[in-house]
């Protein structure tokens, strides 16, 4: 049968699903007097002629009345049987399965759209392609090949990459940055000296110390001279720091700045 389009809407079901979503309401919780009303208001707003049609929409709209009457009933008779169903959810079960149906035949329409854009090529193969063999065998193609002519090959292949290769950059190590604060340098020598009380500079440092280990040390200990914790005396030009810790407790500094 023909479809006849009424309207903008293909069905009784296409207007209910229009209704429903006109209003933002939950097809799965309709409320079935609001859309029985819009429905039946659609209905008389239409003048059309074709009783075929016509007889589609009225038996949607006698489905919405009936389905209005029965939750409309009193509570108590409603309730006679605990177990039930829903007016709606037959309604509501076709429902969905018409906006399946019909999304997917929105998908095939546009699918059928780029369908008839695409231009396909009939198989064409050039001349000097003809006459190649459709299967060569693995034999055939390494026949010319032995061991010593791999291993030629293998050897030309490292070297043009050691070529490519910057013989200074591609020694460089990962270059990371060395986090040392001040203020745990300070707490650091202010446990030392509550442990030792005189020392020397050095005993501070590691074996092999770096020169950024030994640049906040020393600061530490400059820092710590200045809160009158510490003395340091020494006895010649360039010879180490005798160090003091006149303290009996440590205090804890806030973070300074190198």
């Amino acid at each position: 049968m023909l479809p006849v389009k009424l309207q903008s809407f293909e069905g009784s079901f296409d207007l209910l699903l229009h209704l429903i979503d006109k209003n933002k309401m939950n097809i799965f919780d309709i409320p079935i007097v609001e859309i029985t009303e819009q429905y039946l208001d659609y209905i008389h707003s239409m003048q059309e002629k074709d009783l075929e049609v016509m007889s589609e929409f009225l038996v949607m709209a006698a489905t919405l009345l009936k389905i209005k009457s029965q939750m409309l009933l009193p509570r108590e008779e409603k309730q006679e049987d605990k177990d039930q169903v829903d007016p709606r959810a037959e309604l509501v079960e076709r429902l969905l399965e018409y906006k399946m149906y019909r999304y997917a035949s929105i998908k095939l329409k546009d699918m059928q759209i780029d369908a008839e854009r695409e231009v396909f090529k009939e198989p064409s193969i050039p001349n000097e392609l003809k006459n190649i063999p459709k299967q060569i065998s693995p034999q055939e193609l390494l026949k010319d090949i032995s061991l010593p002519k791999l291993q030629e090959i293998f050897a030309t292949v490292m070297k043009r990459r050691e070529d490519k290769m910057d013989p200074v950059r591609s020694k460089f190590g990962k270059i990371e940055k060395e986090v040392i604060t001040l203020s745990k340098t300070v707490l650091n020598i202010q446990q030392f000296g509550l442990s030792h009380r005189k020392f020397l500079f050095t005993s501070l440092l590691s074996i092999k110390p770096e020169k950024m280990d030994i640049i906040v040390t020393f600061l530490g200990v400059l820092e710590l001279m200045k809160m009158g914790r510490l003395e340091v005396q020494q006895q010649e030009l360039f010879e180490d720091l005798e160090i003091q810790y006149l303290a009996d407790d440590i205090v804890l500094v806030e973070e300074l700045e190198l």
